[in-house]
């Protein structure tokens, strides 16, 4: 049996984590950015989830590239390669699995005060924690590159042309049978 790739893992949860954190303040947690009432959380209505939205959106970057897997094959996201150029133009910072095990450990503390992103919260935390297992055990995230495709040679396809003839029914088989019908 395999070794478990745990960077998938973090990848997927933290991805997720980043869609409920963009999507919290705006009512997809039922708050619309107002908070519980027309009275409650009047720091809310000041600023309706901009700093929320912010961290969804950046950990929404940083996670959407899949990273390569060691063995077998990696299906890619539609639209990956724009980000991972992005994901690429920051090196270490984003390569690293210690870096973003403790980012998303940062992100997740002052979510944890809003009723309306604790799913986000809770999600960044088992990223978090995940991240950390992937490096301490060694995995780093690389990119997925594609592989130029080898254009077929028109004469190239056919290595070594038969030497035998096609195989054939046997002579009473050959005959035509008579038409029956009228």
């Amino acid at each position: 049996m395999g070794q478990i790739e745990w960077a998938m893992w973090a990848n997927e949860q933290a991805l997720a984590a980043g869609l409920s954190e963009c999507g919290a303040q705006r009512g997809l947690g039922g708050l619309g950015g107002r908070g519980w009432a027309s009275g409650g959380a009047r720091e809310l209505q000041k600023v309706p989830g901009s700093g929320r939205d912010a961290a969804g959106v950046l950990v929404c970057l940083l996670e959407y590239p899949r990273s390569k897997r060691q063995k077998g094959s990696t299906m890619e996201r539609c639209g990956q390669k724009y980000l991972t150029a992005v994901v690429k133009l920051f090196g270490p910072l984003t390569r690293n699995y210690y870096i973003r095990a403790f980012l998303h450990a940062a992100l997740a503390v002052p979510a944890g005060f809003l009723l309306s992103t604790i799913l986000g919260t809770v999600c960044l935390g088992i990223a978090s924690g995940i991240y950390l297992l992937a490096a301490v055990r060694g995995e780093e995230w690389r990119p997925i590159e594609q592989k130029p495709r080898e254009r077929p040679q028109v004469g190239g396809t056919i290595k070594q042309p038969p030497s035998n003839p096609p195989p054939r029914p046997p002579p009473d088989a050959r005959k035509k049978q008579p038409e029956v019908g009228g």
